[in-house]
């Protein structure tokens, strides 16, 4: 693949963040173009029992100045009125599809299977886009037509306040393997990637049920770059409602079994393999720690036994 350079070291890049003032986040304009039958983009929106959020996010997807996309609602089996709320976004070429509540992972990958679009584009329901957010991906997959994936950089929102994230949360571009297992550098909001292959890899693991980001880009991450676009196009937001991450208990326990996982898959190289373990290691003494500490000496000794038929 041309233009990346050298995967094993990451391009270096200008350390800013221009401004982008939440006020470009429009309202819902009806006289925007109906969306078209073969797009190159299929914007994924999983949702569970949210439907005033996701309303907000489905409005930043149809407030984008990029036209040639589909939108595509994922109902992981909502009791409130999700699917009234959405039967009125039909006329603007909306695809809504619900499932029995099977978890984000599964509502994700049911909508890439249904997806007609050359490039998949998910959106978390409490998150927002920028309206530029389609077009510059747009330019950037002209312009780097070997690239399969790329994300951008975004702004965090908690409880209507901005937040600045720590540096170790600073997003880079390029081959990243070795920081995305340390910790989750890829937001699915920010992301859009090649149908093709995303499907070819298996897409997010349905059956973790937490982690699975994190899983799916230490996968990808290994085998190719992710490439960034350095400029704030997504708002990532959190407040009162559910979030996954905060609920699910003992979230390394998920990044463990994504580590196992990949460590016993034979894609990674030996320098991969080292870093992989090593990072495994760590994770893996923090979450025997814990369990000790709770008494939960059964699962101490599992995790341990996972160690030892790696090393």
């Amino acid at each position: 693949m041309e233009g990346y350079g050298n995967y094993g070291r990451a391009r270096e890049r200008e350390d800013k963040q221009p401004h982008i003032p939440l006020t470009a986040l429009h309202s819902l304009q009806p006289d925007l173009p109906v969306m078209t039958a073969n797009p190159l983009f299929s914007v994924i929106i999983p949702s569970f029992n949210r439907s005033n959020l996701l309303m907000e996010a489905a409005s930043s997807v149809l407030d984008q100045t990029f036209s040639d996309y589909e939108l595509i609602i994922v109902d992981d089996g909502s009791t409130d009125d999700t699917a009234d709320r959405v039967r009125d976004l039909s006329s603007r070429g909306v695809r809504y599809i619900r499932q029995e509540n099977r978890g984000p992972s599964t509502a994700r990958n049911e909508g890439a299977r249904f997806a007609r679009g050359r490039y998949l584009a998910f959106l978390d329901s409490d998150d927002l886009w920028l309206p530029e957010k389609l077009e510059k991906q747009a330019l950037f997959f002209t312009d780097h037509p070997n690239c399969l994936i790329c994300q951008t950089e975004e702004l965090w929102m908690k409880k209507g306040r901005r937040v600045f994230p720590k540096k170790k949360h600073r997003k880079q571009g390029g081959y990243i393997f070795p920081r995305a297992v340390e910790l989750c550098l890829v937001s699915p909001s920010a992301v859009a990637i090649r149908r093709d292959f995303f499907l070819s890899i298996g897409g997010f693991d349905e059956n973790l049920p937490a982690a699975e980001d994190y899983d799916l880009w230490i996968r990808i991450s290994c085998r190719l770059p992710i490439e960034l676009i350095d400029e704030p196009l997504v708002v990532k937001r959190s407040g009162d409602w559910d979030q996954l991450s905060f609920t699910t208990e003992a979230i390394d326990r998920y990044r463990i079994r994504a580590l196992e996982k990949i460590l016993e898959s034979g894609v990674l190289d030996p320098e991969q393999g080292e870093i992989a373990f090593r990072e495994l290691r760590k994770k893996a003494d923090i979450y025997i720690a814990g369990c000790e500490k709770r008494g939960n000496r059964e699962e101490a000794r599992r995790i341990r036994d996972i160690l030892s038929r790696i090393e």
